[in-house]
């Protein structure tokens, strides 16, 4: 299989071999091959924070069929030694965060009142929501890390090449910081908080920093054990250099912040990660998602109406290009993922490597086959206006005897989704209208042509029909007919297979369906 692997061009393996050839020129002194993903504890975790997880997830897993020999670790690291900047709006207790503003957000009281801090609290959150989907990984705090020691070399060596440093990010300022720009934020003594203020003079003998405290006094502080923390692209690349990180990847507006993180790593005598800067996601008018504006979808919005594996799915798809998070793209990578895994069995390794199931299921998918696609069954659920599972079961259980949500716990999954995407999506935009003349008249014809299919007659030979009255009535492209029976039957602009979706409804009540429509009745 190596010569399989050494060859793959899924993204993931692709990425392996990168590291690979990193780790082939420079073996890791530490002894393992170390994976990060950074988190900002100030918000909740969000589908960017799993997408970051999972994507360096994936590539990890290709390494270790690559290098079996070498041991690896993820980092899921959490800024919290960050002053806070302003209050986030999702929280209970705002007035009292609002008197913290400036401290670290682990000497901040927690609001919720569970944990020691709001730090805590938030790093809390973030690590049930990677325990939730069973992620492999080791928590890092920065504060642990900046208090306990474990930075202290790292930012005396930032100290002996403070101006070096300088020298490399004041091109990016304005004029005004610039001009009195460090790398180093001093944490006050007095206050706790976390200053951005001049620094009057760097001591690297000593290893401190002179600053003017907020009552202007002149203090000195020395940047080790937490008493001072870098800006932030400064700290970045700090702890790639004191962590000597192999692999992390970012998304597209950090792309100059990366390069900038490089050149400081470099300048310190550390050697930058691998780096896969991959695509933002965008909302449903093709803008940036942003958790302050609360466009797109959360995590939980997905997982309401659809399977993890069909958000992995979604996430897997090409990092590099830009995708549209909204819910009118759940019900095709809920089915996508599906086909793909049904395909799985019966394609050689090369393939299997390269269908994306291997990779949500790191080389051991469990194949269930579906005898209805979710498609369906939100059609389904649109004609009989389902407001129970119990409801789509009845026809189920006549498409596809003996299936039941016990013998089918995966599908039973899938109508429990479908009927909430039902509610929450189709139902209220639902909008019939009435046929044209050829379309009733072909509408007509496919009434007539059912009354001669008996109950029971499969999806094909009823598609077969459709065809031929959509030809015969002259539709040109043939689209245009079944963006018809859509509109007129399910008042809705798509849907899937016609014959299978009759087949699983049953001849008759789609029979009794296309009447309701010729008459202008309510339907379902």
């Amino acid at each position: 299989m190596q010569e399989l692997y050494q060859s793959a061009k899924a993204w993931p393996f692709v990425e392996a071999r990168r590291i690979v050839e990193r780790i082939t020129k420079r073996p890791p002194q530490k002894g393992f091959v170390l994976f990060e993903t950074g988190y900002g504890p100030s918000g909740l975790p969000h589908i960017g924070t799993f997408g970051e997880v999972f994507r360096t997830t994936l590539v990890r897993n290709a390494f270790r069929l690559m290098r079996p020999d070498m041991p690896t670790e993820l980092y899921a690291f959490s800024d919290d030694m960050d002053g806070l900047r302003k209050v986030p709006d999702n929280i209970p207790n705002g007035e009292m965060v609002a008197e913290q503003l400036g401290k670290p957000l682990t000497d901040i009281p927690d609001p919720f009142g569970t944990h020691e801090s709001f730090g805590h609290h938030m790093n809390a959150r973030l690590r049930a929501f990677l325990d939730r989907f069973g992620f492999a990984y080791s928590f890092q705090s920065a504060t642990e890390l900046y208090r306990s020691g474990r930075f202290d070399a790292a930012l005396l060596r930032a100290l002996e090449v403070h101006d070096e440093l300088v020298r490399i990010v004041t091109p990016i300022l304005g004029a005004e910081r610039a001009a009195t720009y460090s790398p180093f934020l001093p944490r006050s003594p007095k206050s706790g908080k976390i200053l951005q203020v001049k620094i009057e003079e760097v001591k690297q003998d000593a290893g401190t920093v002179v600053f003017r405290d907020e009552d202007g006094t002149l203090t000195e502080v020395p940047v080790t054990g937490g008493n001072c923390k870098l800006q932030w692209r400064a700290d970045w690349a700090m702890r790639w250099y004191a962590l000597d990180v192999d692999y992390e990847m970012s998304g597209k507006d950090l792309i100059d912040s990366v390069k900038l993180g490089s050149q400081i790593c470099r300048a310190m005598g550390g050697n930058p990660p691998e780096n896969l800067t991959y695509e933002l996601f965008l909302d449903e008018q093709g803008q940036k998602i942003s958790k302050s504006k609360g466009n797109g979808l959360t995590i939980d919005e997905w997982l309401r109406y659809a399977t993890p594996e069909s958000l992995q799915l979604f996430l897997y798809r090409d990092p590099k290009a830009a995708k549209r998070l909204y819910f009118d793209v759940i019900p095709k990578h809920v089915d996508e993922y599906q086909q793909l895994l049904e395909a799985y069995p019966d394609q050689d390794d090369k393939a299997k490597l390269g269908n994306p199931v291997w990779h949500i299921h790191a080389g051991d998918p469990v194949v269930t086959k579906l005898p209805i696609s979710f498609a369906m069954l939100l059609n389904l659920a649109s004609v009989v206006n389902a407001e129970e599972p119990q409801v789509i079961w009845g026809y189920i259980s006549q498409y596809a005897p003996g299936t039941t949500p016990e013998s089918a716990p995966e599908l039973a999954k899938l109508v429990e989704h479908a009927v909430a995407y039902y509610q929450d999506f189709v139902k209220p935009a639902k909008k019939y209208r009435q046929p044209t003349e050829q379309e009733r008249a072909a509408l007509q014809e496919l009434h007539d042509v059912l009354a001669s299919l008996p109950e029971g007659t499969d999806g094909e030979a009823i598609q077969n029909e459709v065809y031929a009255i959509g030809k015969n009535h002259g539709f040109e492209p043939l689209r245009a007919w079944f963006s018809a029976l859509y509109e007129v039957l399910l008042g809705q602009s798509q849907g899937p297979r016609f014959g299978n979706f009759a087949a699983l409804y049953g001849v008759a009540a789609t029979r009794s369906l296309i009447t309701q429509s010729l008459a202008g009745l309510p339907r379902g």
